[in-house]
């Protein structure tokens, strides 16, 4: 699998970051059943992008030190920043509805609690990728389950940083998976898709009227998670041996001052 160097990710995230693809200038408008079927959803998710991210951050400074990357954590907080544009466009979408935004959802408690407790690079870079994979199935439902145009653009404006982020983990987790050795890489992997499977789970039930709006029934959900658990940690991606070498030398570069 091709893996970037870190700085290519801040330059990447950098640059995005100044990319404005909402025009405001739209109206808000949504009707009284769309307003129904996807308010309490799009509040949560709103809750759930406004994270600071100061547990990923310190665990992310403790993974770079290690390898001595330091703009991997550069990026990591480039990439936060992109999350928190995405609840802050969210979050401006309400206000102009005329609706709260919430300050505690159960799912959010939950995710925020498990990540509390968490300070290996790895179990981070696993829960961001199953929670990005169902990221992009809500905004897509997001996006069909309303006529709004401003909605639309601020799920497709979603959709596309979501693609990146994906990538910028999914290489992250290679690396990781890529030094383990053949007992550790088993184990591993069965708990990387025990763990993306048990979460998409829950992402449903709690989501589950909006997916449904979005014409995306329980049969549908499942197996376009499966098929992005594949494409993130399947075995083909995590066996890839053709770049393990070059990611060694990669981690193990000297840095000059």
């Amino acid at each position: 699998m091709e893996t970037h160097l870190s700085g290519y990710w801040t330059n990447y995230f950098a640059k995005n970051l100044k990319i404005n693809r909402i025009d405001w200038d739209l109206q808000a408008k949504i009707t009284a059943e769309e307003k129904f079927n996807i308010l309490k959803s799009l509040q949560a998710w709103q809750l759930g992008e406004t994270s600071e991210g100061d547990h990923l951050i310190n665990a992310s400074k403790k993974y770079a030190n290690t390898i001595n990357d330091p703009e991997y954590l550069d990026a990591v907080k480039l990439f936060i920043k992109e999350e928190q544009k995405h609840g802050n466009n969210l979050g401006k979408y309400l206000d102009l509805i005329g609706e709260p935004r919430i300050k505690k959802d159960w799912g959010d408690t939950l995710f925020r609690k498990i990540r509390y407790f968490n300070t290996n690079m790895e179990l981070w870079t696993i829960a961001v990728i199953t929670v990005e994979s169902a990221a992009q199935l809500f905004y897509q439902a997001l996006k069909d389950a309303t006529n709004c145009a401003l909605l639309k653009q601020i799920c497709t404006d979603i959709l596309i940083d979501e693609a990146a982020h994906i990538n910028f983990q999914r290489e992250r987790l290679y690396i990781i998976f890529s030094q383990k050795n053949a007992i550790s890489k088993w184990i591993a992997y069965h708990a990387y898709s025990c763990f993306f499977i048990c979460t998409s789970l829950v992402v449903w039930s709690a989501h589950k009227k909006l997916f449904k709006a979005g014409k995306l029934n329980l049969h549908g959900y499942f197996n376009k998670m499966k098929l992005k658990l594949a494409k993130v940690a399947g075995k083909t991606v995590l066996y890839d041996h053709k770049e393990i070498f070059k990611i060694t030398i990669k981690i193990n570069k000297p840095t000059y001052n």
